[in-house]
């Protein structure tokens, strides 16, 4: 991405008057987030980001809202901007400008120039700390000379982007330390697989309202985002396929139940293909003229490239948007195929995003990076950090009293055998 700097100006969005609307339902999401609010009670005590400008890139939705409101609580100064143009809640945004006076340049289905210019609006802030979900920011800084005050360290939400960090590192050109928040557990194994498992099937059936049940599915990838897809599909009585090229996620998806195919030969009984890879061309041309006639064609990686929607455009002899979010495309092979949000991340394309509880970890966990990152810097080299353990442990802790859930605690002669080696058979 290559972008050209400007001066920072006031914010641009769609329509202010959606600001009450994005008040309320931005409340609504914020009753679902109890660790969050406990985070920021304290962080309004103890200020620990007071005076700190904080460049956002983020999905703007009404959880993303109840984040912002915590960290400027904490005392940051936030510049915000979209994640990805089909994801951004206009009503959200003018309520963060109205009621807390952010600076936000995001507008729904902005087109791909209007997306550069509002990245590098939130850049002319000239934030010491970025916060990024598929770490676009994070790649404009590193096309630039550095210039402003020096980055203090960058935090990264989504598998994609955590990728292209580590990349960065592996060829030694990233600049300054970058947090994967993706990795820590109470968001990879909540956010990925819960929330995107129930926010992929939301959008499939908002846009289509196809019925599940004995369908053929195909999901591509089965990380943690595709095995969440892969356990509502079957909930939902489909018949599931996972391709992979990993022998180790293979063997475990085979284990649980599901058949495991490559995707040449699954895709030509799929009545509905995910893609759930973080890849390029999961699906590709090579794979169309095999594809049943009425398949649904989704994804649920975070760039749109995992279905590879310009080949799909180029082959197509017609193409007609039939409902909101499904584009029927007649290939020259006689079959019509329905994909869902252009190829976006269907369940943040067409349906809300992953629910406010599930969130509420991701984002504790989003606020608390901040906190560690900020507060440890001076002793932080350019590399990839995760988040440390006992932090993440007391969010899960925070969730669980927030569940009412209680846990069993080792006695002191317990505690004393776990450590000892002298004790056995």
């Amino acid at each position: 991405m290559t972008t050209t700097r400007v001066t920072v100006g006031p914010s641009d969005i769609a329509d202010p008057r959606l600001a009450e609307r994005g008040r309320r339902r931005t409340d609504w999401a914020e009753r679902q987030m109890p660790v969050l609010r406990q985070v920021r009670e304290r962080f309004a005590r103890e200020r620990p980001l007071d005076g700190l400008c904080l460049g956002v890139s983020l999905h703007i939705t009404t959880e993303t809202a109840v984040l912002l409101r915590t960290l400027q609580a904490a005392g940051a100064e936030l510049a915000l901007c979209a994640s990805n143009p089909l994801s951004t809640r206009d009503d959200v945004c003018a309520h963060l400008v109205r009621d807390h006076h952010l600076a936000v340049y995001a507008r729904y289905a902005e087109d791909v120039d209007t997306y550069r210019r509002h990245v590098d609006q939130v850049l002319a802030h000239q934030p010491r700390v970025v916060m990024d979900d598929g770490a676009d920011l994070i790649a404009v800084l590193h096309e630039r000379p550095a210039s402003g005050p020096a980055l203090l360290g960058a935090l990264e939400e989504t598998t994609a982007g955590v990728r292209r960090v580590r990349a960065l590192a592996a060829e030694g050109l990233l600049r300054f330390p970058a947090v994967a928040v993706n990795d820590t557990p109470t968001k990879r194994l909540f956010d990925n697989r819960y929330g995107t498992g129930q926010n992929t099937i939301d959008g499939i059936l908002r846009a289509t309202n196809a019925l599940l049940a004995g369908k053929v599915a195909v999901v591509a990838g089965y990380g943690w985002v595709g095995r969440g897809i892969a356990l509502r599909l079957r909930g939902m009585g489909a018949q599931v396929i996972v391709t992979e090229i990993a022998p180790i996620p293979a063997l475990e998806a085979l284990m649980e139940g599901y058949r495991v195919l490559p995707m040449a030969e699954a895709a030509a009984e799929a009545d509905l293909v995910v893609t759930a890879t973080g890849g390029l061309a999961i699906l590709g041309r090579e794979h169309f003229a095999a594809l049943k006639d009425g398949v649904i064609l989704c994804n649920s990686g975070h760039f749109d490239v995992e279905i590879d929607v310009r080949a799909l455009r180029e082959a197509a002899l017609g193409r007609e948007s039939l409902r909101d979010g499904v584009e029927e495309f007649l290939l020259p092979t006689g079959q019509r195929v329905y994909l869902l949000g252009q190829g976006r991340l269907v369940g943040q394309a067409v349906a809300e995003a992953s629910p406010a509880a599930v969130m509420d970890m991701s984002f504790a966990a989003q606020a608390l990076a901040t906190e560690w990152l900020v507060r440890e810097s001076a002793g932080l080299r350019p590399a990839v950090y995760e988040l440390p353990a006992a932090l993440d442990a007391e969010i899960a802790r925070l969730k669980l009293a927030a569940l009412g859930v209680r846990l069993d605690a080792l006695s002191p002669r317990q505690v004393a055998y776990a450590a000892s080696w002298r004790e056995g058979t």
